[in-house]
């Protein structure tokens, strides 16, 4: 049996992570439009930001450490479909919370690469927009962190 204060912190770790990352994601969208670009439509010339890969390959890692914490943590829950009908609606809430937090997790991720990964280049450079996905997937990172630790809750209330 998992000790409260043991749940407590373990809580505490997974919001603070997923919370500095989301921070870090839309810091790296403020240092990102700090920097000079022409716009015309969708179709963007900028210069990278060295600040912004930072800022968002930070925030990568620290919601992928939160993540990984809270499956971790959290226990498994994973069964077979017939157990899923038969489960305790607590278990029943605990996947739908796993379910949904893998979701915004490669929603999130995936914008911060996009992000991330268009102020790598060591030049400037030309296309489509990537105009707010450092923000938004800094914005995700908090609902991640909200369904982290309802994942967290459930599958440890349920298990118990």
């Amino acid at each position: 049996m998992v000790n409260k204060g043991v749940g407590v912190f373990v809580c505490l770790v997974i919001i603070a992570l997923d919370i500095t990352a989301g921070i870090l994601g839309i810091r790296a969208e403020a240092a990102q439009n700090e920097e000079k670009h022409l716009r015309l439509w969708l179709f963007e010339c900028k210069q990278p930001s060295q600040e912004a890969y930072n800022l968002g390959f930070a925030a990568i890692v620290l919601l992928i450490v939160a993540h990984v914490l809270a499956n971790l943590l959290s226990g498994c829950t994973a069964c077979s479909h017939e157990e899923i009908h038969k489960a305790s609606l607590g278990r029943q809430l605990s996947l739908l919370s796993l379910f949904f937090t893998w979701v915004i997790l490669a929603v999130a991720l995936g914008l911060l690469v996009i992000g991330t990964k268009a102020n790598h280049k060591s030049n400037a450079s030309c296309g489509l927009s990537h105009h707010h996905f450092l923000s938004i997937g800094g914005i995700l990172c908090f609902v991640h962190s909200l369904l982290s630790i309802a994942y967290y809750v459930t599958a440890t209330a349920s298990i118990h």
